[in-house]
């Protein structure tokens, strides 16, 4: 699975959404992405992707789109 594929269900599975919802979601949009949502959004992309976000980057994820540009922080390459 590819590294876009695995961000997106990151998204999908953490706030059951469908994947036409995504494009242009940003944090408290919607109401699964609350803090309690976004810590678990968090968790969730750390262990698929194997790394230890920064606290700083935690408070920053702020968007899907926006999301690929932290995780690219850390060697997290997107096709």
């Amino acid at each position: 699975m590819k590294n876009s594929e695995k961000y997106e269900l990151a998204f999908k599975e953490t706030f059951m959404v469908e994947s036409a919802a995504l494009t242009g979601l940003k944090y408290q949009a919607i109401q699964s992405w609350d803090s309690v949502g976004h810590m678990a959004l968090m968790a969730y992309l750390e262990e698929t992707f194997s790394l230890e976000l920064d606290i700083d980057d935690i408070i920053d994820f702020s968007s899907f789109e926006y999301g690929k540009t932290i995780l690219e922080k850390y060697d997290v390459k997107f096709d």
